[in-house]
C-alpha cells in the first residue's frame, strides 16, 4: 500500500464540465451578507436533500450567507471541480441552518471525505443563534449529529476546519479526533501605522533593505504565469513535488480574479528579476495568504518580507483581518511572528472507520521523524 493512500484527500481532483448555473450563486459573501437564508428560499420544501440537490441548495445558501472563502461553492468549483464535491444539509422551515461541504475521493478502493487543494479550511457551518447558552449548546450538538449522519459513507475523514468554528464536541461524541493545528493572524488592519510599529525590529529592517538597499519596487500588474514561476522555485529548492499543476492554480486565479477577490505581489529590481511574490485572496471579512515564491538566487534581498508587507497594507482596505495561513514549521513560525500576529489555533478533525486504513496510517506515522 503506497502512501498515496494518505495523500489521496489533498491531491486535485480533475474538474468536470460546469453544468450551466444560472443567475449568479457564486456571489461571495461580504461581512454585511445576511446570515440565513432569503424568503425566496423558503419557496423550496424541508427534504432529505441530496447530491446535485444538495448542491443546488448550498449554492443558495453561498450567495447569501457569511460561509468563510475556502467553503464557498465557487471556491470548491475551482479546485475540485463542479461535479467533484457535496454538501451535507440540515434545513429548518424551509431555511439551510448548517452544512458541510466535503471533497470525496476514492484511492485503492478507500472512500477519503477530505478538502482539495488550496480549499485551506473547511468544517461546518451553523446559522447563528440566540437563546441560553445551554440551550445553543444544544442545537449545536442536534445539528452537527444530523451533519455527521447525512455525509455519505467513508473510509477515512479529515478536514482543517475554519478558526471561526470553535465546537467540535458533538464530532468528538460521534468517535471523531482532533489535533489543534496554528496559524497566525493579525485581527485589525484598519490602523497600518500601527500595524508598522508592532513588527519586530528584523523584519521592519528586511523591508527597508529591499527598498532603499535593492531598490525593489512591488507590483501587482503582472500575470500568473510570473508568480507560478516563482512558487515553483520554493518547492524546487526543497527538492519537493509541486503539490498542484500550473493549469490548477491558473483555473483558480481565473476564478479569484473574475470576482476582484485576489491581488498578486511581485517584487521586481530596477534589471527587471522578479525576487519574491505574494498570492493574496479575501472574502471581504478575512483576507488570506495563501501562496509564496521566490527565486532562491535572490533571497538575502528581502523582498520577501516587502511582498508581504505590501500585501498587509493592501488588505486593510478589502477586509479587517489577515490570515497568514500557517504555519506548523519552526522557521516559518517564527517569521510570521515576527510581523506581530498572534497564534490562532485550529482544529484537524479526522475519523478512520476503516481498521486496514487505520492500521496502516498507525504504521506509516511510526516512520515519520
Amino acid at each position: 500500500m503506497s502512501n498515496g493512500i494518505a495523500d489521496a484527500a489533498t491531491k486535485p481532483a480533475r474538474p468536470t464540465a460546469d453544468p450551466g448555473r444560472k443567475g449568479n450563486p457564486d456571489h461571495y459573501a461580504g461581512p454585511d451578507a445576511p446570515a440565513a437564508i432569503e424568503p425566496a428560499a423558503r419557496q423550496i420544501p424541508d427534504i432529505d436533500v441530496g447530491g446535485e440537490a444538495a448542491q443546488r441548495r448550498y449554492r443558495q445558501l453561498c450567495s447569501t450567507a457569511n460561509i468563510p472563502l475556502f467553503s464557498q461553492a465557487w471556491w470548491l468549483d475551482a479546485t475540485a471541480g463542479p461535479g467533484n464535491w457535496g454538501a451535507a444539509l440540515v434545513e429548518r422551515g424551509g431555511q439551510v441552518v448548517a452544512s458541510l461541504p466535503y471533497f470525496l475521493r476514492r484511492k485503492y478502493g478507500f472512500s477519503v471525505i477530505t478538502q482539495p487543494r488550496l480549499a485551506m479550511m473547511a468544517g461546518p457551518w451553523l446559522a447563528p443563534m440566540a437563546g441560553k447558552q445551554a440551550s445553543v449548546l444544544g442545537q449545536q450538538k442536534e445539528l452537527m449529529d444530523e451533519l455527521i449522519a447525512k455525509l455519505p459513507r467513508f473510509d477515512h475523514f479529515q478536514q482543517h476546519w475554519d478558526p471561526s468554528q470553535t465546537n467540535w464536541l458533538p464530532f468528538a461524541l460521534k468517535g471523531f479526533r482532533q489535533t489543534t493545528n496554528y496559524t497566525y493572524v493579525l485581527d485589525d488592519l484598519s490602523d497600518t501605522e500601527a500595524l508598522w510599529n508592532g513588527m519586530q525590529h528584523n523584519i521592519r529592517g528586511e523591508i527597508r533593505k529591499a527598498g532603499s538597499r535593492h531598490g525593489l519596487l512591488v507590483r501587482d500588474d503582472l500575470g500568473i504565469d510570473e508568480f507560478i514561476h516563482l512558487n515553483r522555485q520554493v518547492f524546487n529548492r526543497q527538492r519537493m513535488r509541486l503539490p498542484y499543476a500550473d493549469d490548477y492554480v491558473r483555473r483558480l486565479d481565473a476564478a479569484c480574479a473574475v470576482r476582484g477577490a485576489r491581488k498578486i505581489f511581485i517584487a521586481v529590481d530596477k534589471a527587471g528579476r522578479r525576487h519574491a511574490g505574494a498570492y493574496l485572496v479575501w472574502d471581504g471579512q478575512v483576507a488570506y495568504y495563501l501562496m509564496a515564491g521566490s527565486d532562491p538566487t535572490l533571497r538575502t534581498s528581502g523582498a520577501g518580507s516587502l511582498c508581504i508587507w505590501e500585501a498587509i497594507r493592501f488588505a486593510s482596505g478589502v477586509a479587517c483581518t489577515f490570515d497568514f495561513q500557517g504555519s506548523m514549521l519552526a522557521p516559518v513560525e517564527r517569521f510570521f511572528r515576527g510581523f506581530g500576529a498572534r497564534p490562532q489555533p485550529y482544529f484537524f478533525v479526522q475519523k478512520t472507520p476503516s481498521c486496514i486504513l487505520m492500521a496502516y496510517l498507525f504504521l506509516r506515522s511510526l516512520r515519520k521523524p
